[in-house]
Formats: structure tokens, sequence, C-alpha cells
């Protein structure tokens, strides 16, 4: 078979997709799947069901009309208090956070083939706790500008020290996913020195924002996943395609006119910039950003999980995730990370249980 025509099955599966075509202004085109966009509506309806659950009950239960009357701008001082400065922060930075990390597992798991490829696995994560540390710890503490540029700096770094690692011969596959686990294993090592190197009083703070915890969060700490989100989600969805094409082996990429070195490092870019404004908010969240993208793909019975839909099952994750680290054990409240770690282990059980 000449080099032209396995090109040309190469190519097939990736341009002839089931599913329907909206066309776009300047000539573009969306292809989407029928049961996708049915998948995410019933996720999207999770979202709100989950949503309206966790502002509504609790310790302190309030009625759908209340709330809508504080919503509405009425309403006793304490119901606006517990609705608008408590509840709704802490729903939407679950959504925003879980949102987040489903997209980049998505990117990390299409970028090296793997589906251990997630940024909690592979380092990335890690680092990103390590850059809001030096900060928090290191730095004598810091507010969450300071802490949220921490992790996103802190995740850049790791990703550079990932790529320079395996840059020579591709940065994609085991090769990624064990060069990141050396890393990570590394930069955990750190942090634990810095934890223990630390004042009493720093160090417990510190120890438990590791565990991953949407219990003290507020508007101001919602407010730059809210405007950093949609954009990378936009260039996410640009670089999709390619990404897809990229799964099928670098040479076929090239030769159907990808260009292999920058959409590998955009990728990378935003999957770690994803990850690291998801840690500023809540800490690091263990293993959302492995099962979400998995989850997806298996809603949706797609080849690759597609982007909106691996955003919505991780919020659905998550918020379910933190609705149960509020009410198990209430009125005590445990970190959320300790709840997805715990699904996350199971995910794992239920994943060997299916090997054949």
């Amino acid at each position: 078979m000449s080099g032209g025509a396995r090109v040309a099955d190469a190519a097939r599966p990736a341009a002839g997709m089931p599913g329907r075509v909206l066309r776009l202004p300047a000539g573009r085109a969306l292809r989407y799947s029928g049961r996708a966009v049915a998948v995410g509506a019933v996720l999207l309806a999770c979202c709100l069901a989950l949503g309206a659950a966790s502002v509504l009950t609790g310790t302190y239960a309030i009625s759908a009309s209340r709330a809508l009357g504080v919503l509405a701008g009425g309403g006793s001082g304490t119901d606006h208090f517990i609705v608008v400065d408590q509840r709704l922060p802490r729903v939407c930075a679950a959504l925003l956070v879980g949102a987040a990390l489903g997209l980049s597992g998505s990117l990390f798991q299409s970028l090296s083939r793997n589906p251990l490829g997630s940024p909690d696995v592979i380092g990335f994560t890690t680092g990103s706790t390590s850059g809001a540390l030096v900060v928090l710890l290191a730095g004598g503490g810091g507010t969450g500008v300071g802490v949220g540029t921490g992790s996103v700096l802190g995740g850049f770094a790791t990703a550079a020290a990932v790529y320079g690692i395996t840059a020579s011969r591709g940065v994609f596959g085991n090769r990624l996913v064990l060069a990141g686990i050396a890393v990570g294993a590394m930069l955990s090592s750190v942090n634990d020195l810095l934890i223990t190197r630390a004042d009493l009083e720093s160090a417990e703070a510190a120890k438990a924002w590791t565990f991953g915890s949407l219990n003290a969060v507020s508007w101001p700490q919602v407010l730059p996943l809210t405007v950093c989100l949609p954009p990378l989600a936009a260039l996410t969805l640009g670089v999709g395609r390619p990404l897809r094409l990229l799964e099928m082996g670098e040479d076929t990429a090239s030769a159907l006119g990808v260009p292999v070195g920058r959409v590998r490092a955009l990728a990378l870019l935003l999957g770690v910039a994803l990850a690291g404004t998801a840690v500023a908010v809540a800490g690091p969240i263990g293993f959302l950003a492995l099962a979400a993208p998995q989850l997806a793909r298996r809603l949706t019975r797609s080849p690759g999980a597609p982007i909106g839909t691996a955003m919505l099952t991780g919020a659905v994750l998550l918020v379910a995730a933190d609705f149960l680290a509020q009410r198990v054990l209430a009125p005590f409240q445990i970190p959320v990370g300790l709840v997805t770690g715990a699904l996350g282990g199971l995910y794992l059980l239920w994943l060997l249980s299916r090997e054949r």
C-alpha cells in the first residue's frame, strides 16, 4: 500500500465520524453527535439539581421561594448571608473547578494517548501545589492573588521540566506519563519539606489546604476562574481536531498538515493553565481529571471525550462530591479532596473489574 493510501485511510475515521454538522460563519463547520448533545443536556440538568440541593439544604435549611427572594434582592440578612455569601460561591467554585479539571484531563489524555495522562497523575497538579506552598509558607503567607499566581507558575515550571526531559524523543505516550510521575514524586518531597520547615500553625493550615477543600471559598476566589475558563475552553475547542489527528501518530498528523510541535505545546500550556487555576481556587483535587474524560467518553460512546461533555462530567462529579463532603458527617465538613480520592479509588477498582 502506498504512503498516500495509508494517510487517506488513517484520515477517514476523523473526517467521517458519525454525527451532524453545524455551519459557522467564515466557512467553518462544527461536527457534533446527537448522543453527545443529549448526554450534555442530562449532565447540565444534574449540575442544576445538585447545585440547588447544595444551596437549599444543610444545617440551615431554606425554601426555594426564600432563596429566589434573596436572589431577587429581598429576604432577611441571615438568608442573604447563607445563600449569597456562603453557599452560592461554593457551588459555583465546585462547578468551575470540576469543569476545568475535566477539560485539563481530556487534554492530557489526548496528548499522551494514555488514560492515565491526567494532571494529578503526571505531576502537574503537584507542581501547582508546590508553587502555591512557596507563596503560603516560604513567603510568609500570601493573598489569594499571590497563591493563584504561585500555583499557575508552579504548574508551568513543572510542565517545562517534563517537556525538557521528553522533548528529544517526543512528548507523548508512556514517556510523558513516566516523566511526569518522576517529577511529581520529587516535587511531593519538596512539598513535604516546605510543610515540615514551617511553624506549627502555618504547617497545619498548609497541610489542610493540600487535601483540597471548598469549605472557605468566597467570591474573590471564584472570580479568576470565572474569567479564565471561557477563553481557555475556546482555545481548547480550537485545538481539539488537531489533537485527534495527532492521536493517530505524529507522522500521519504531520502529513495531514498538522503543525505537530505547535499543537503539542499549546495543548500542554492549556492543560497546565486549567489545572493551575483550579488548584489556586480549591487546592489539589485528586482523581477528578483522571475519571471525568473517561466517563464522558463512555457516556457518549465516542473515540475521545468531547470537550463539552468532559467539562460537564467534571462539574457534576465535583459538585456531587462536595455535597457528600458537607452532608456525610454533618455538621462537620470534610475536605472534598478526600471524597474524590475515595471515589477515585472505587473508580479504578471498577475499571480493573471490567478488564478482560
